[in-house]
């Protein structure tokens, strides 16, 4: 009965041993890539674009209240200035017009803050999305049985696909006029 135990223990052990490595075998075949997103999302004419749209889009908000923060900061160096100088009526006034001024500033900034951020993940939400589709296409048309993305630890050269599906998706953008030099 012990001899019965002992040869089929070992028998037991090459058995899993075998099933486990059946699908090692057929692994061996797969093509595996890897997608940095971070790189694509920074790298791909989609992305630009719907960045030089947000930025148009808000702009004109930042500066009016650039503007805003400007003639505040005056108003306040004037107060500190004049102080001395001001009746109490006056003075209080001039305090109160600076103090109501700074929170409608931080409302509207706060404002601007939200729109920004909303409009932000809607467009990168969009082109997420058509990068997804590109990564996907590019997948397909050579040959990749797997691509993995987000949440890989460490992944060599040879299976980071992310310069190949950046060129393809350069070589399918219509050609966007360079960015404007920021001042």
């Amino acid at each position: 009965m012990k001899n019965m135990i002992r040869h089929s223990i070992p028998r037991a052990l090459l058995l899993g041993a075998a099933l486990a490595a059946a699908p090692l075998a057929s692994a061996v075949d797969l093509k595996i890539g890897y997608v940095n997103t971070g790189r694509l999302l920074e790298e791909s004419p989609q992305a630009r674009v719907a960045q030089q749209a947000l930025e148009g889009e808000f702009m004109p908000r930042q500066r009016d209240l650039a503007g805003q923060q400007k003639a505040l900061q005056e108003k306040s160096d004037k107060l500190k200035r004049d102080a001395a100088v001001m009746s109490e009526a006056d003075r209080a006034k001039s305090e109160r017009e600076v103090r109501d001024g700074e929170r409608e500033l931080s409302r509207r900034f706060n404002e601007l803050q939200e729109d920004a951020n909303l409009r932000r993940n809607e467009e990168f939400g969009k082109v997420q999305r058509a990068l997804l589709q590109e990564v996907q296409a590019y997948a397909r048309a050579n040959g990749f049985q797997l691509v993995v993305s987000d949440g890989v630890l460490f992944a060599t050269e040879a299976v980071d696909i992310t310069p190949q599906v950046v060129a393809a998706i350069k070589a399918k953008a219509p050609s966007t006029p360079a960015p404007a030099p920021k001042n």
